[in-house]
C-alpha cells in the first residue's frame, strides 16, 4: 500500500498538491467569506425569522460545496505524507531519531494533520446545528434556532478560519523543509 501510494504521489505530484491546496483554499476561504461577507449581509435582513432562514440556508449551501473539498484535502494529506517519505528521514528501522530536523517536520505533520480532523469534527458539528436549527425555524421554534446558528457564527466558523489559516501556513513550512 505504501508503495503504490508513494508511486502515486510522485507520477502525479503537482496535481496531488494542487488538489490539496485548492481543496484547503476553497473551505477556509468559504468560511471567510460566509463569516466576513454573508454575514454582514444578513444582519440587514431586517424581519429575523427570515434572516435565520437565510443563514441556515446559505450554511446549508456552503457545507455541501466544501464537503467534497474536506474529503479530497484528507486524502491528498495522507497521500503526501507517505509520498514524501518523512517518517523514513527522521526515523531508523529501530524506531531512534536520525535526523533532528526531519523528526521535528515529520512531527509538524501530525500536528498538520491533527488540525485538519479538529476542524473536520468542527465541521460536522457545525452541519449538525445548523441542521437542527433548521428543523427549529419550521416548528417556529426561533429561540433554539438562534441559539444553534448563534455558535455557529460566534464561535465555530471563526475557530476553523483561525486552524485553517494555521494550517495552511504549516503547509507551506512542510512544503520548503526540503527539496
Amino acid at each position: 500500500m505504501k508503495e503504490a501510494m508513494t508511486n502515486l504521489f510522485w507520477a502525479n505530484t503537482e496535481l496531488i498538491v494542487f488538489l490539496h491546496v485548492i481543496s484547503a483554499v476553497i473551505w477556509v476561504g468559504g468560511m471567510v467569506a460566509m463569516r466576513f461577507a454573508a454575514h454582514h449581509s444578513f444582519l440587514h435582513v431586517e424581519n429575523p425569522i427570515f434572516r435565520m432562514q437565510r443563514v441556515a440556508h446559505a450554511l446549508k449551501r456552503l457545507f455541501y460545496i466544501v464537503s467534497p473539498f474536506v474529503v479530497i484535502l484528507i486524502i491528498t494529506a495522507v497521500i503526501m505524507a507517505v509520498g514524501w517519505d518523512f517518517r523514513n528521514a527522521a526515523i531508523d528501522a529501530n524506531g531512534n531519531v536520525i535526523d533532528e530536523t526531519a523528526m521535528s517536520m515529520y512531527n509538524l505533520i501530525h500536528v498538520k494533520e491533527v488540525i485538519w480532523m479538529i476542524m473536520t469534527a468542527n465541521l460536522g458539528l457545525m452541519m449538525f446545528f445548523r441542521s437542527k436549527a433548521e428543523k427549529a425555524l419550521l416548528t417556529n421554534d426561533a429561540a433554539t434556532a438562534k441559539a444553534k446558528l448563534g455558535l455557529i457564527g460566534k464561535y465555530m466558523v471563526p475557530l476553523n478560519i483561525t486552524l485553517g489559516v494555521i494550517v495552511i501556513y504549516l503547509g507551506v513550512v512542510l512544503r520548503y523543509s526540503h527539496s
